[in-house]
């Protein structure tokens, strides 16, 4: 039985497992399956690969896509550009686990936000500093868009970053794009949203929220309240999905 899974802490908003199983049926792939492994630290990762017999592949999620890379024995360009890896191809090499990390992020997040681009988005926010922002920041400078940071507490050194209390109506008119890559408004903790101002939203801003569990969040709720468009990450993650398929497959 060839075994794939999802490593990441805590599981229970995956979409991954759902996805997969429903995939493997639709598609008559009767011999593979595809689990949850919820370790509560990285450094199980080890442990987690010697006592999964037939495991060939992982998925990586919050709070271990940068963490994850010094367990790995090679990057992909893409995922060594971007500084996070969100899939893992694990193959047999002189008799031992040799573990290679890819990011389909950016293939899922460059896909998906493609047909919502305008001209007039030059210039994008993207809430939250963790693995998956990277992935987000590599896809909007790859084409063209400028990008800002915004978290709670500066990191000192790294340009390019405000903070949540700093979001005025200047910067908000100026930044048309608005990405969250937190975590902020995921089931079941639904009443959440990240702290921005709202009510200088317009129609001419769009907001696209990695979330897909809610369907419409908070954050995006309190768009449409102004009619901002926005989009969920429910396409991102399937099309991220299928390209983790096409790697551990290829690999083979």
């Amino acid at each position: 039985m060839r075994r794939f899974g999802l490593i990441g802490f805590p599981l229970s908003h995956s979409f991954s497992k759902n996805y997969f199983t429903t995939k493997f049926g639709k598609e008559g792939i009767n011999n593979a399956q595809y689990d949850l492994f919820p370790i509560e630290n990285i450094a199980q990762l080890p442990e987690l690969i010697r006592t999964t017999p037939g495991l060939e592949g992982l998925n990586v999620t919050i709070p271990y896509k940068e963490a994850a890379i010094s367990y790995l024995d090679e990057l992909d360009k893409t995922a060594s550009d971007v500084g996070a890896v969100n899939t893992i191809c694990i193959q047999l090499k002189d008799n031992r686990p040799y573990l290679k990390g890819y990011n389909t992020d950016v293939f899922g997040f460059r896909q998906s936000i493609k047909p919502f681009l305008e001209s007039h988005h030059e210039r994008a926010l993207i809430l939250g500093s963790g693995g998956a922002s990277k992935a987000v920041a590599h896809v909007l400078k790859e084409i063209g868009v400028a990008v800002y940071f915004v978290t709670r507490k500066k990191t000192p050194g790294i340009p390019n970053m405000f903070e949540y209390a700093e979001l005025n109506e200047h910067i908000i008119r100026h930044f048309p794009l608005i990405i969250n890559t937190t975590p902020l408004g995921m089931y079941p903790n639904v009443d959440q949203a990240p702290d921005i101002p709202y009510q200088l939203l317009t129609d001419k801003h769009f907001l696209y929220d990695l979330i897909y569990n809610p369907e419409v969040t908070r954050f995006m709720a309190e768009g449409k309240k102004r009619g901002t468009p926005s989009i969920n990450g429910l396409s991102m993650l399937q099309q991220q999905a299928e390209m983790a398929w096409k790697i551990w497959n290829k690999e083979r």
